[in-house]
Formats: structure tokens, C-alpha cells, sequence
């Protein structure tokens, strides 16, 4: 029987290249405002339409201020790719989330809270994290700017046919341990490069006892491990986050979409092209010491020495990593001052990340020293956030919430961390420079970066739980 991957894909193949690649159509195209601009100019050079554009939908989000957003965008560069986002959807017929629209946010998360993502659904966009969506059972990949106007006047898209690999998480996950630990755990046994060529399934209890927020967290950072993408199949939960959304299906519609999405998972005799399994009893709260994703240990751990069988070539980029961020093989980054804490990003944006977060700085205090940066994911989450009384608590802990957008996740906008300075960041990349030049980046749980946030070090959120 097909994997949950192969039939989603089998399902949207138009014609097969021979000896090439597969044409594939795409259900849902998202768009923001720094990798689509070339792209409609080249529609304009070609003198073509966007072929089905109820098929796509727009929102600025990567280069957009987090404050004072009823203002002008005082960035020239920003201002300017944000208003040619706006021109280019009033050209060319798409629908628009803009600045201050309470449908606006980051495209990662306005689109499945709008039920704009839905399970069996091809989807992609022009980000490398469009994994998230396939939290929803949906075959989700990033996209370049050239492919981008391929959807766009075909809704199409040219792909080599990735392999499957099912990665299961058996157990029960410890209390503290959260889908953002499981993922910075996976990519570290898996390294940077061990789902080169595979679309992701993750299985196993520990990821169906997941939120969908949980799923999307895990689901957004399997590129970091070199994966095309990650999926989880859907089920109840699913099907529960998806009901009522604006753009998921009514009445009759919605009946016959859950009769179809239950056909979708994976049969217990599919069969992949890899199978790795893990043990949840494994896994502890975890940060990142190193400049990638898989240089990653649980909070209480010694930073390791570089892996014996490295070549010369790793071992200098190993040093090189050490050195930038500050740290040494043997010591403890426990107890290391932290600059700057960010709760954001299309990783941990969501509703549960605030919720987690509240939870460890209720009745304690944000420390002097740290400047911390609370963005949501979208206007929605606030809304959310403020009507769960959330805002009150952090607020009260003497944290201030900001208006949504990608903020200091990739230092595109203004929310940059100074050159030296450390940032304990729930985002999903640390590489040199990621968040600001010079600044240094350790990744982590919204629970692991609300105790760095109120201790004014990194510390293991169990102690505070």
C-alpha cells in the first residue's frame, strides 16, 4: 500500500517527464513579498495571467515592522517590496492579507488558521519552511522565485519525485519536553544532511499525542535536516483544528472532505524508503551551542567535542562554530548570560507558544538585562492570546507583545539582535548572522526561552516548572 506522501502526490501528477521530472499540480500557493516580485515581472515580460488565482493568497510578512504598523514602513527596501506586493495581487487578481488586515501574519501561520491548508492538499511558496503545512497530512515544499512564476501561470510545478522516509517517535514525551525539543533532537541524530532526498513522515505516539501547533513546530524545521518536507497524517485532531475555519469546507463539502482525508494515512503495510525510530523517553529540553540546527544538545548537557571521525575540513568548521558562538567542548552553556530572548517566528508564533511561555514567567519577573522581543504569528494569534488573558500575565511579568510578522527571526526588518549579543530564539535557524550581523543564536522551546527570559541565563525550564 502507498505511503500518505505517495498518495498525495500520485494523486496530483498532470504528465511525467521521461527520464525527467514529474509535472505536479499545486492546490495552494502562497506568496509574500520578498521572493515573488521577479517572478510576477516575468508573467508581465511574457504578457501572461495568473492562471487560476483563487488558487493563491498574499501577505507581507518577512520584512514587515513589528511596531507601530498603522505607521508608513520607515525601511525604503521594505516599503517598497511590501507595496509591490499590494500591486501586484490588485493587478493580477489575488487575494491580499495586507498590513493591519486582521487576516495578515506570517504566511505559515495565517494559512492553516484560515483553513486555507488543508489535508491531501499539494501546497507551496516561495519560503523553505512551507514544510509547516504538512502538519495537515499536506505534501508542503518550498519553492525558488522561477518556479514560483511556474505555479503562477500554470499552477504547476516541474519536481523530481523526493524518497519517503518515516521517522517514529515511540513513548510518551516527559513534562517540559515539548514538539520543538523532539525537532532540534531529530535533527541532531540525524544531522544537518540526513533527509537529503526524502520527504518526512513522522509517526509514532508521541507526535499524534501533538497540538497541531506541536505538529506545525516539528513539521516547519524538517528542512533543517536536509528533508524536502515533513507530513503527519491526519486525524481527529486534525480534523477538529480544521472545522469552522473561513476557507475550510461547509455543510455537505466538509462531510465528503473528512471521508476523504480518512482515506489518506499511510496503511500498516507501506512501505518507505527508510525507517528510523526514537525513543521519547530520550529527549529533555535542548538548545543549539553551534551555527546549524543539528548542533544541538539537551539543556543539561556538556558541549561535545567534535565527532572523532570528522575530516579536517569539519573539524575547522566545528572550531570555527565554537569560537563564533563563544563556547568550548566540555563546558556547560548552563548559566551563560543571555542578551535577548525571542518568542516568534512561523516555528513557535502560534497560540501554544504564548501559552507556554505564560506559563513560566507567571509571577516572576522578566530580568533586568534581557531584552526580549513577543511577536505573534499573526493577529489572530493576539486576538487569541489577549482573550485567554495571556497578554496580562506576560505583561505583568513586565513583557511587552508586539504587532505580528517574522521579526527577528532572519533580521530582514528592523527587529535585528546587535552584533556580540546572544539571543535565546524559539525561531528555526542559528546560522552566522541569521538574526542580525555578529549577533549569536541558540535555539530553543518557548518554555526554555521564557526561563532565559526571567532568569537572565540559559537554564533548564524544568527548574521553573
Amino acid at each position: 500500500m502507498n505511503t500518505l506522501f505517495d498518495k498525495i502526490w500520485d494523486s496530483h501528477v498532470v504528465a511525467k517527464v521521461d527520464d525527467g521530472p514529474t509535472q505536479l499540480y499545486i492546490d495552494r500557493h502562497y506568496c509574500h513579498e520578498v521572493t515573488s516580485p521577479q517572478a510576477f515581472d516575468g508573467l508581465r515580460r511574457r504578457g501572461l495571467k495568473v492562471f487560476r488565482p483563487e488558487r493563491t493568497y498574499c501577505s507581507p510578512d518577512h520584512n514587515i515592522p513589528t511596531v507601530n504598523q498603522d505607521k508608513p514602513i520607515a525601511d525604503m527596501v521594505s516599503r517598497q517590496q511590501v507595496e509591490q506586493l499590494t500591486k501586484n495581487a490588485g493587478e493580477f487578481g489575488l487575494t491580499l492579507f495586507p498590513l493591519g488586515h486582521p487576516r495578515n501574519g506570517i504566511i505559515h501561520v495565517i494559512g492553516p488558521e484560515n483553513g486555507l491548508t488543508l489535508p491531501g492538499y499539494t501546497i507551496v511558496c516561495g519560503d523553505s519552511h512551507t514544510s509547516t503545512h504538512g502538519a495537515f497530512g499536506a505534501v508542503a515544499f518550498g519553492i525558488g522565485t522561477s518556479e514560483v512564476e511556474m505555479v503562477l501561470a500554470s499552477q504547476c510545478i516541474l519536481q523530481a519525485k523526493p524518497k519517503t522516509m518515516r521517522i517514529t517517535v515511540d513513548g510518551t514525551l516527559s513534562p517540559g519536553v515539548t514538539a520543538k525539543d523532539i525537532a532540534l533532537y531529530i535533527i541532531a541524530k540525524m544531522t544537518t544532511g540526513g533527509a537529503t532526498g526524502y520527504f518526512v513522515e513522522y509517526a509514532g505516539e508521541a507526535i499524534r499525542a501533538l497540538s497541531m501547533e506541536g505538529r506545525m513546530t516539528l513539521c516547519n524545521m524538517s528542512i533543517e535536516m536536509g528533508a524536502r518536507g515533513g507530513l503527519i497524517a491526519p486525524d481527529e485532531v486534525t480534523f477538529e483544528y480544521c472545522k469552522r475555519r473561513p476557507y475550510s469546507p461547509k455543510g455537505e463539502e466538509w462531510e465528503k472532505a473528512v471521508a476523504y482525508w480518512r482515506t489518506l494515512p499511510s496503511g500498516d503495510d507501506a512501505v518507505f524508503d527508510k525507517e528510523i525510530r526514537f525513543d521519547a523517553a530520550d529527549i529533555r529540553p535542548r538548545v543549539t551551542y553551534g551555527t546549524n540546527p543539528g548542533m544541538g544538545i539537551a539543556v543539561d548537557e556538556p558541549v561535545p567535542d567534535c565527532p572523532s571521525e570528522a575530516d579536517e575540513q569539519e573539524k575547522a568548521s566545528f572550531e570555527k562554530s565554537l569560537a563564533y558562538m563563544g563556547f568550548k567542548s566540555g563546558n556547560s552553556i548552563e548559566g551563560t548570560k543571555v542578551d535577548y530572548v525571542f518568542l516568534g517566528s512561523c516555528t513557535n508564533g502560534r497560540l501554544d507558544d504564548f501559552r507556554q511561555f505564560a506559563s513560566i514567567v507567571k509571577g516572576r519577573k522578566k530580568h533586568p538585562e534581557v531584552t526580549a522581543w513577543l511577536v505573534p504569528g499573526s493577529w489572530e494569534v493576539l486576538n487569541q492570546v489577549k482573550e485567554e488573558g495571556l497578554d496580562k500575565i506576560i505583561e505583568e511579568a513586565g513583557f511587552e507583545i508586539r504587532q505580528p510578522g517574522c521579526s527577528a527571526c532572519l533580521a530582514m526588518n528592523d527587529d535585528k539582535v546587535p552584533a556580540g549579543c546572544l539571543a535565546v530564539s524559539t525561531s528555526n535557524r542559528n546560522f552566522e548572522g541569521r538574526q542580525g550581523p555578529g549577533a549569536r543564536t541558540v535555539l530553543a522551546s518557548p518554555l526554555t526561552a521564557a526561563a532565559a527570559a526571567v532568569t537572565g541565563v540559559i537554564t533548564n525550564p524544568l527548574n521553573l516548572i
